[in-house]
């Protein structure tokens, strides 16, 4: 993400990042201007803090953070499963957003759902659009209820989209093929069909219908896939399942 607000013209020199264990990427930031674990006194008025942790560690890391965050900051948070309501116990008085990109943040191509507290401005709200639209798309909810089913969809999706070009390759090499034949065939398709989809103005229903002949190879595969207890029940279940791990994390 600060990849891809660099590029549109942040400076780096106006961005600090908070780790109390630097990796070797982070680290390199510095590099670029970037300065990294600043005494509070040092660090000037604060825009916008983003929180880009791990819910289980969240409550040390907000003690940590409170310092940094005035009242004309405005808090972002990428935690899954913590609510506004965990974030402002936290930190009292503060616009909060809480927020789920997906990992195609990294070539920009992210969907990202977010929403604010009653103390987020219009322009502090502007601000986030701003930071998170660089990365992809941004839907903005006004029902909180609703993050956790987006989470386990879109947050954890991208895992669910390589598995199937896993199991494809394992299957076109049960099939016959050489597996590294298999390997490359099923991450082309994957990726050309998601491309498709992207660019098409047909629904995903419609695009499957018209791969489909009547009694030709897709439709085999697709009594398959789309039997009472297919693809469609095992996502369902799946989904599920992450949506309860979402709200489990809330505490």
């Amino acid at each position: 993400m600060l990849d891809a607000w660099v590029a549109l013209g942040l400076s780096p020199a106006n961005v600090v990042v908070l780790e109390p264990q630097p990796s070797p990427d982070i680290a390199a930031l510095t590099e670029r201007g970037v300065r990294l674990n600043p005494p509070r006194d040092s660090v000037g008025d604060i825009a916008a803090a983003v929180l880009a942790v791990k819910p289980q560690i969240a409550p040390e890391v907000l003690t940590a953070l409170a310092p940094f965050v005035a009242g004309a900051t405005v808090v972002l948070s990428i935690m899954a499963g913590r609510t506004l309501r965990f974030l402002a116990d936290n930190l009292p008085g503060a616009a909060l957003v809480r927020a789920m990109p997906n990992t195609p943040a990294a070539i920009g191509r992210a969907i990202t759902v977010a929403i604010a507290n009653p103390r987020v401005s219009p322009e502090q709200r502007a601000l986030v659009d701003a930071l998170l639209s660089a990365v992809g798309a941004v839907e903005w909810i006004t029902d909180e209820a609703l993050m956790d089913a987006v989470t386990a969809l879109s947050g954890s999706g991208p895992a669910y989209v390589f598995l199937l070009a896993e199991s494809m390759a394992r299957a076109g090499a049960a099939a016959g093929l050489p597996p590294t034949l298999a390997a490359t065939l099923a991450r082309a398709t994957v990726a050309g069909a998601g491309e498709l989809l992207n660019r098409s103005l047909l629904d995903p229903a419609t695009l499957r219908q018209n791969v489909t002949s009547p009694g030709g190879t897709t439709a085999a595969a697709l009594e398959v896939l789309m039997a009472q207890d297919g693809l469609e029940r095992l996502m369902t279940a799946a989904v599920a399942a992450a949506t309860k791990r979402s709200r489990d994390l809330a505490g």
